[in-house]
């Protein structure tokens, strides 16, 4: 990496006790191995205790300096940086969370993409893509899983280029070809990429390093990279006010031992001192308290997971913090968190207060009741369900209550008598209501699986109400009365026949056309087939039937065409709303019908 130092000397010296750790924003498709890089790097196991193995909140691991500088063995020299470590983000995967990546994103100074090089390119990579683009932010390219090639023969936590050197020709081919697919993937999102070591512009070209999460493989590399860019275009938005009032976003709201209710924070700018007035967004509105202690994990720890913690009397970005203060029990996860200086308060509430509007999600009349356990993941559970074109009756934060209960009684249609709950508890008297009523809860910890099994419910409940409808519905047919099978005249007709199309139901009207227009002759009382009674035949069946009102010889004789007369209601509907839930010969016999029906009225219904 001397490359991204070669202009040291000439760029403008900065106080190294002003700069920031840079904030590193790790995104990709769900299982190409994000958690699994982070945990590779801080030496933990978050991913084991997450749902589905997709990472499902924000959160935040600061590696110094240090640590990077023994990963990374001679690729890096503590000497050559000014800047603390690197703090990464882990930006949930799935692209249910793309408003959250957005954040992400949008908050970090620089990304990983994560991409698995069997797999290439897949539709949340391209999210990815599309988020960094959006926001302007720098990235690399971690190209995982390469011990997965075929033949490979690990070195584990080697630079990639050793590791190469070590490598069958083989299987550094295989490698290569996937690397280059990679490249034109990247080069098809209208990005300059190559091999990391070949790029000599990181402005205007992206590096890939090729890596394996499992073996650290190329891990080296990996932060050598992250560290050189920092270091060589980004010293001066490091550069901060280590005085000035600190920003930052609620990643979680827990109950510390102790302390009450904590506030677990990402701190993006400025600083926060014990004792500093903070203004926090809170379920009704911003809460302003008094930060009473800063506790901060060990470093390279997760700061969801990490359980022991070190008071310190000031924080400053970029940081992961965990803050205790007075009247936290209402603050969301998710939201905005500020440091008053002075007298801002109301200054500071306000700004809050605008950002917290921001997050406000669109609903309408008639829809589902979302319920979500952080502000973040409201936004991410009402962009999946815009995507899915679901409408929102109400969304909030918070377990569910008998209240949502209620609320989602008022729908008006029964697909939205639902309440979809994202990582929340049902409160006991919720679950009485449940019970007790016609609301359907679903309840999940991830999201796109939530969004998919209302979506199979909602495919079930109208796959019952068409079945319910088709069964009242009278079916097309057309059929007829065979030579030398009358087997009795009249009261009833009773007589041989074939079904041409179409299903012929028992107790349906029989008519025959005369032109255009249909002659009611009868209404069928009876089906046998093979001397069964029957309730209906289809298409290809010979049988007997029973016809009530005719005379063979008068009103019908052998060798008639007869159809089951069409209510013009029940022909719309059939046309219109179940032609794809009819088989293809009921559709002929309808289209049949309609052909005839249409001569005399072209309307006829429509």
């Amino acid at each position: 990496m001397s490359d991204t130092n070669s202009d040291a000397d000439t760029e403008e010296t900065f106080d190294a006790g002003s700069l920031r750790t840079p904030i590193v924003a790790v995104l990709g498709h769900v299982d190409h191995g994000k958690t699994t890089l982070l945990d590779r790097i801080r030496g933990s196991a978050v991913q084991e205790g997450e749902a589905g193995a997709i990472t499902q909140h924000i959160g935040a691991t600061a590696v110094p300096l240090s640590t990077i500088s023994e990963m990374a063995g001679a690729l890096v020299d503590p000497t050559d940086f000014d800047l603390p470590g690197l703090l990464f983000i882990d930006t949930p995967g799935h692209h249910s969370f793309s408003t959250l990546r957005s954040r992400g994103g949008a908050l970090a100074d620089i990304a990983v993409l994560v991409v698995d090089v069997n797999d290439g390119f897949q539709p949340q990579t391209e999210e990815a893509i599309n988020i960094l683009k959006r926001t302007g932010t720098p990235f690399v390219v971690a190209a995982n899983k390469v011990d997965t090639t075929p033949g490979w023969n690990p070195q584990n936590g080697q630079p990639i280029q050793q590791s190469l050197e070590q490598q069958s020709e083989r299987a550094t081919s295989r490698l290569n070809e996937n690397l280059y697919e990679l490249i034109g993937d990247l080069s098809d999102e209208g990005f300059s990429a190559d091999f990391y070591w070949r790029v000599q512009d990181f402005q205007s070209n992206i590096g890939v390093v090729p890596l394996s999460a499992m073996t650290g493989e190329g891990i080296p590399d990996l932060l050598t990279v992250l560290m050189g860019l920092s270091q060589r275009y980004m010293k001066e938005e490091m550069s901060v006010d280590v005085a000035g009032p600190g920003v930052g976003t609620v990643l979680e709201v827990k109950d510390e031992q102790g302390f009450g209710a904590t506030l677990d924070v990402v701190l993006y700018d400025g600083v926060v001192r014990e004792g500093d007035t903070v203004v926090v967004g809170g379920r009704d509105e911003p809460i302003v308290t008094e930060v009473r202690a800063l506790l901060q994990p060990r470093p390279n720890a997760e700061i969801r997971t990490e359980k022991r913690f070190e008071r310190v009397e000031e924080v400053r970005a970029a940081a992961g913090v965990k803050i205790a203060a007075p009247d936290l029990d209402d603050a969301m996860s998710g939201a905005p968190v500020r440091v008053v200086r002075g007298d801002d308060v109301d200054a500071v509430t306000e700004e809050v207060r605008k950002e917290l509007a921001k997050i406000e999600v669109d609903t309408t009349e008639d829809g589902v009741v979302v319920k979500a356990d952080t502000l973040g993941s409201l936004e991410a559970m009402a962009n999946a369900l815009d995507e899915a074109e679901i409408p929102i009756l109400r969304a909030e934060v918070g377990d569910v209550a008998p209240r949502d209960v209620t609320v989602a009684q008022t729908a008006k249609e029964d697909v939205h008598k639902v309440i979809l709950g994202f990582n929340v508890d049902v409160l006991p008297d919720a679950e009485e209501a449940l019970e007790h009523g016609d609301v359907r809860l679903f309840d999940d910890d991830v999201i796109y699986q939530l969004v998919e099994e209302y979506d199979e419910y909602v495919e079930e409940l109208e796959r019952a109400q068409q079945e319910t409808v088709l069964d009242k519905i009278t079916k097309p047919a057309r059929f007829r009365i065979l030579q030398d099978h009358t087997f009795r005249q009249n009261d009833p007709a009773v007589v041989g026949v074939e079904i041409l199309s179409g299903t012929v139901q028992n107790n349906r009207p029989v008519a025959k056309f005369e032109g255009s227009e249909p002659n009611r002759v009868g209404t069928l009382s009876g089906i046998q087939h093979q001397g069964d009674d029957v309730e209906s035949a289809q298409a290809g069946e010979r049988v007997s039937v029973a016809i009530d009102g005719p005379t063979v010889g008068r009103q019908i004789e052998e060798g008639d065409e007869l159809w089951v007369e069409l209510p013009e209601k029940h022909a719309k509907i059939l046309e219109q709303e179940l032609a794809s839930e009819i088989r293809a010969d009921e559709i002929e016999a309808l289209k049949a019908y309609l052909e005839k029906r249409r001569k005399a009225d072209p309307f006829w219904g429509k």
